[in-house]
């Protein structure tokens, strides 16, 4: 419903004119009854009434979206963030509706977040602890002895609950900006090459895929500049995500190289690559294809965390789909130089 005064762009404006127009109509209802010569007494109180009904349909329009946010916020006080203020005014008060409207967007997006944060990690922590519980009933109950399989099943599982606790923690300090980086320039290589390492441990575990792993740095002096411990994070998550995404007996490519002003790390694989849609919702808490469900997929917290490490630094990662298959993770940081 557009008001009369929904088109003056200044709050100080509109009152102007109430003001103006009050005092002209009390004149001229005050002219008009001396010359048709009704008392004075009851042209004041005709010119009284006719002013404040005029100032109440006038102003109506001014406080009309202040009642409508107060009523938002009563409701959004008790959980329900889907109220917005619906106003044609282009004042001020017009401008503060419309900011009002994106913070409960916001707030209802949040929510929305803490309800699937709440229901990701109860599942992710029922799958270990159930676990756990069926061993040590079966241990209670002299179902099964207490030999050394059996330990290294609990142990496993008991590690897998700690390492979610741990990347919980991490992506909680990442996303609330509560990490100081430590800054330095840095060699490229003996990082990658320290990460590759680590996951060559992995893959030489009982019962883990057997992945070929290459890497390149071009050129081979090839400087990064960041905090060395967060990236080598970001390159041991990307590698495992790659890992654990490879066929067996594929191909793991690591490399690193000089684009524009920034240097690239990239670390290609040949699993089933990225669905159409997909490649930005990657980097989501708790997000996995339904690939990655289907196979031994992790938490879903490894790519979020790098996601979080390299905004940080001040750059950019994205998700690529390679042909005839398998995926490509860029990250870009800015500062390499050779």
């Amino acid at each position: 419903m557009i008001r009369p005064l929904d088109r003056i762009r200044s709050i100080k404006l509109k009152l102007g004119v109430v003001i103006v127009a009050a005092v002209g109509v009390s004149a001229l209802l005050v002219v008009l009854g001396a010359r048709t010569e009704l008392p004075l007494w009851l042209c004041g109180v005709t010119a009284v009434v006719v002013t404040l009904a005029m100032v109440q349909f006038l102003a109506r329009g001014l406080t009309a979206p202040l009642r409508a946010m107060a009523s938002a916020a009563g409701d959004m006080a008790e959980g329900r963030y889907d109220r917005r203020v619906h106003t044609s005014a282009t004042d001020e008060v017009g401008e503060l509706a419309g900011a009002f409207n994106r913070m409960a967007s916001e707030l209802e997006q949040v929510e929305r977040e803490r309800r699937e944060l709440i229901a990701n990690v109860s599942h992710e922590l029922r799958t270990p602890i159930g676990a756990l519980r069926a061993v040590l009933e079966n241990l209670v109950d002299g179902v099964a002895p207490a030999d050394p399989e059996t330990l290294q099943t609990m142990l496993a599982q008991v590690e897998r609950l700690g390492g979610l606790v741990s990347q919980l923690l991490d992506l909680s300090r990442l996303e609330a900006r509560d990490t100081v980086l430590e800054t330095e320039a840095f060699p490229l290589a003996p990082l990658l090459e320290a990460a590759l390492r680590e996951a060559q441990i992995g893959i030489g575990r009982p019962g883990a895929r057997a992945v070929r792993l290459q890497l390149s740095v071009e050129p081979p002096g090839l400087n990064a500049t960041g905090d060395r411990g967060r990236i080598q994070q970001v390159m041991a998550n990307l590698l495992d995500n790659a890992i654990r995404h490879s066929p067996e007996g594929g191909q793991v490519a690591v490399g690193a190289r000089v684009h524009a002003d920034s240097v690239e790390l990239e670390v290609s694989d040949e699993g089933p690559g990225i669905a159409a849609g997909e490649a930005a919702r990657v980097f989501e808490r708790f997000y996995r294809s339904d690939s990655a469900h289907s196979s031994d997929g992790g938490t879903g917290l490894g790519l979020a965390i790098a996601h979080s490490i390299v905004e940080l630094h001040g750059g950019t990662i994205r998700a690529e789909s390679r042909r005839p298959r398998g995926c490509r993770m860029v990250v870009a940081l800015p500062g390499g130089q050779a």
